[in-house]
C-alpha cells in the first residue's frame, strides 16, 4: 500500500496546544504526581518571591469541591502592564506563553525554582478554568483562562491594600483520570518549604477536612533535621550535627548526623525545589565527606586492622540534607527531580571537605562515633558477605534439616509459647531435661569449649560442632540470612553456672549472637537465666541466692543472732536435683530472667571487639582497672 506525504500532512501545534496533546512531556504525566506537579509550579513562583526577599507569607487554599486548589503570596504581584512588542497585558502573555517569565535574564530574581518559563502556562493549559488576581499599585486586576484561553482582557476590580498574586485553578477532568488532590501530599510539602526557606510563614487552609496550619521555622533545617530524625526513629550516635552555611556566588545549607540506622539517607534542594533523584550536588556532597573522614582517619592513624573501609562504611547511617540556591540551575526535564550542572560538583566538594575536616578535627568524641560507626558498618557488611557466601556453598552440599541429635525438642509447635534453653555441659543438660516443661521446654546441651567467635573467621565458626548445632536448632539463618521470622523458639535463654566461669561462657555465646545472628537481639528473643549460686537454710526458711553480694546481704541481717544458718555453694547446674532447678531456675512463675538489649550500639562494639577480639592490650587494660576486683575471682 502506498501513501502520498505532503506538507499538508505536517501538523503545527500553537500557543498551549503542545501542552494538551503532550502533557506528559511537561509534567511527568497525568497521574497523581502530574496533577500535584500543577501546585508545585504555582507554589514554586510563590517561593521564588519570597525566597528573594519580595514575600513573607503564602497561603495554599485546598478548596472543599477536593479539586481545587488557590495559592496566594504577598510578593510584588505579576506585572499586569501592557507588553511593549505584544500589546498584551504581561499576565496574560506569562499565561499564555511557552517560555514566557522574568527569570531568563537574572535581573528580577538572584535564584529561582520557575527558570524554563513555562510552569504558569502549563498548568493554565491544563485547567479548566484558572483565574489569577494581582494586588498591585493600590489596585486588583484580575483575569480569568478556561483551557488555557482567556475569556476576557485582563480586569481592573477596584482599590487593593499591599500587593501579591493569586491563582485559583481547576485541573480538566478530560486531562486527568482523577483530580482529587491529596491533602498529606501537598501539606507534607509546605512543610518542607517553611523549613528550607527560614522565617517564611506558610499557611495550609484544607477546607476539605477543615484544618488550617501554619508552618515557619525559624532554625531551617536544624528543625528539619530534627524532625526526620524523630520520623525515622534514628538514634544520633554523636550529640551536635555537622552544620554548614556558606555563600559564595551560589548559597549552600548543609546539616549531617551519623545515626545508629543502617541506611544512608540524604535529601537534597535546588532553590528550594526537591531534587528526589539527585544530582550533582549530591554526588559533590558525598565526594566531600568521603574525604574528610578518610584524611580525618589517615591523619589520626585510626585505621583498623584487617578491615578495610568503603565509602559506603563511612555513610551508612548518615541523615543529611543539602540545599542549594544558584542563578542557574539546569534540571533533567521540566519535573526538576535532578540537577544536571557539573560545575556544582566539584564546587560542593570543595566547600564540604575542608568545613567538615575542620569539624572533625575541633570535635575529637564525636568524630571518633563516626569513625567507630564506620568501623561497624565495615564489619557487619564484611561479615554479612561471607556468612551469605557460606551458608550458600554449605546448603548446595547439605540437606540436613533435621535439629541436632543431642537436641531435647519440646512438643508445642506454637512458637511463641516455647522456649530453648541452651545449657553449660552433659551433666547440667540432663538435670534441665529431666526438670523442665517437656510441652514447652527445649534442652540443647554445649559440649567441650565454647569457641570465641570474635577470634574466629566464619570459615572455622561454621565449621563448630557446638555453634553449627546451635545454627541448626534455631532454624533462622545466620549473618545476613538471618530472619527472626524462621526462629523456630520464641525465647532463647542461656542457662550458665552462676560462677564466673558460667559468665565468660555466656559472653562467648552473647558474642556469637551478637556477631552473627544480631536481629535476634534486636528483637528482644535473647534472655540469661539466673541460677543461684548458694542455698542459705536460716530457721526453716531457704533463701536462693545468686551471688556473693546478695549472700553477704542475707547473712547481715542475721548476724549477733543464735540462729542456725546452713550455707550451700553449687559446684554446677549438674549438682541440683531436676526439683530444684525447675522451681528456682526454669518455671516461669517463680524464674528471673535477663532480656539482652543492644541499648548503645557503638559501646556494645567497642567492648566486644577489644575484650573479645585478638589484641590483648585491651583485655590487660581492663583488667588493670579494676584490679581490686582481683580477689572476687573463682580461682
Amino acid at each position: 500500500m502506498t501513501a502520498t506525504y505532503t506538507a499538508k500532512d505536517i501538523s503545527v501545534l500553537e500557543g498551549l496546544d503542545p501542552v494538551r496533546k503532550r502533557p506528559g512531556m511537561y509534567i511527568g504525566g497525568v497521574g497523581s504526581a502530574g496533577l500535584h506537579h500543577l501546585v508545585w509550579e504555582i507554589l514554586d513562583n510563590s517561593v521564588d518571591e519570597a525566597m528573594n526577599g519580595f514575600a513573607s507569607e503564602i497561603i495554599v487554599t485546598l478548596h472543599d469541591d477536593g479539586t481545587s486548589m488557590t495559592i496566594s503570596d504577598n510578593g510584588r504581584g505579576i506585572p499586569v502592564d501592557l507588553h511593549p512588542k505584544l500589546k498584551k497585558s504581561a499576565l496574560e502573555i506569562i499565561l499564555t506563553t511557552l517560555h514566557a517569565g522574568g527569570k531568563f535574564e537574572g535581573q528580577n530574581y538572584k535564584t529561582s525554582g520557575g527558570l524554563h518559563g513555562v510552569g504558569a502556562s502549563v498548568v493554565n493549559a491544563l485547567s479548566k478554568k484558572l483565574i489569577a488576581t494581582v494586588k498591585k499599585d493600590g489596585k486588583l486586576y484580575e483575569q480569568t483562562f478556561k483551557l488555557g484561553k482567556p475569556v476576557a482582557p485582563i480586569k481592573k476590580m477596584g482599590a487593593a491594600r499591599g500587593t501579591g498574586t493569586s491563582i485559583y485553578f481547576h485541573p480538566d477532568p478530560t486531562i486527568f483520570p482523577k483530580t482529587e488532590f491529596n491533602p498529606d501530599t501537598i501539606r507534607d510539602r509546605l512543610e518542607i518549604v517553611s523549613y528550607i526557606h527560614k522565617g517564611i510563614k506558610v499557611i495550609w487552609d484544607d477546607k476539605v477536612s477543615h484544618k488550617k496550619e501554619i508552618f515557619q521555622h525559624d532554625e531551617g533545617i536544624l528543625n528539619y533535621l530534627t524532625k526526620i530524625l524523630a520520623q525515622r526513629n534514628a538514634r544520633p550516635v554523636h550529640d551536635q550535627a555537622f552544620v554548614l552555611e556558606k555563600e559564595n556566588g551560589a548559597r549552600i545549607q548543609v546539616i549531617l548526623q551519623w545515626t545508629e540506622s543502617t541506611d544512608e539517607h540524604i535529601r537534597s534542594y535546588v532553590n528550594g525545589i526537591p531534587t528526589s533523584s539527585g544530582g550533582s550536588h549530591e554526588n559533590g556532597l558525598r565526594a566531600g565527606l568521603t574525604k574528610a573522614l578518610r584524611n580525618y582517619i589517615d591523619i589520626h592513624k585510626l585505621t583498623p586492622r584487617g578491615v578495610t573501609l568503603q565509602s559506603e562504611d563511612l555513610r551508612e547511617g548518615l541523615t543529611g540534607i543539602i540545599s542549594i540556591f544558584i542563578p542557574d540551575p539546569q534540571f533533567q526535564g521540566q519535573t526538576k527531580d535532578r540537577l544536571n550542572n557539573q560545575e556544582v560538583q566539584p564546587q560542593i566538594d570543595g566547600i564540604v571537605r575542608p568545613a567538615l575536616e575542620h569539624w572533625l578535627n575541633n570535635n575529637g568524641t564525636m568524630a571518633n562515633a563516626i569513625v567507630t560507626r564506620a568501623v561497624l558498618s565495615a564489619k557487619a557488611r564484611e561479615a554479612s558477605r561471607a556468612a551469605s557466601a557460606a551458608v550458600s556453598r554449605k546448603s548446595a552440599t547439605s540437606n540436613r534439616l533435621t535439629p541436632p541429635g543431642k537436641l531435647a525438642d519440646c512438643s508445642s509447635n506454637v512458637r511463641d509459647k516455647t522456649e530453648l534453653f541452651i545449657v553449660e555441659g552433659d551433666s547440667a543438660g540432663g538435670s534441665a531435661k529431666q526438670g523442665r516443661d517437656r510441652a514447652h521446654q527445649a534442652i540443647l546441651p554445649l559440649r567441650g569449649k565454647v569457641l570465641n567467635t570474635e577470634q574466629a573467621n566464619l570459615k572455622k565458626v561454621l565449621e563448630n560442632k557446638e555453634i553449627s548445632d546451635i545454627i541448626t536448632a534455631l532454624g533462622c539463618g545466620i549473618g545476613a540470612d538471618c530472619n527472626p521470622d524462621k526462629l523456630r523458639y520464641g525465647k532463647i535463654i542461656l542457662l550458665m553456672d552462676a560462677d564466673y566461669d558460667g559468665h565468660h561462657i555466656s559472653t562467648l555465646m552473647l558474642t556469637f549472637f551478637y556477631r552473627h545472628m544480631r536481629p535476634l537481639m534486636r528483637e528482644g528473643k535473647i534472655f540469661l537465666a539466673q541460677p543461684p549460686l548458694f542455698r542459705i537454710d536460716i530457721g526453716k526458711e531457704t533463701h536462693w541466692v545468686h551471688d556473693d553480694k546478695e549472700r553477704e546481704k542475707i547473712l547481715a541481717k542475721y548476724e549477733g543472732t543464735k540462729t542456725k544458718i546452713d550455707i550451700s555453694r553449687f559446684k554446677g547446674l549438674g549438682e541440683m536435683m531436676p526439683k530444684v532447678l525447675w522451681n528456682t531456675t526454669l518455671n516461669p512463675k517463680t524464674r528471673a530472667l535477663l532480656r539482652v538489649e543492644i541499648e548503645d550500639g557503638l559501646k556494645t562494639e567497642q567492648v566486644i571487639s577489644e575484650l573479645m577480639g585478638k589484641d590483648p592490650q585491651a583485655r590487660f587494660d581492663f583488667i588493670m582497672n579494676r584490679a581490686e576486683d582481683a580477689e572476687a575471682l573463682d580461682v
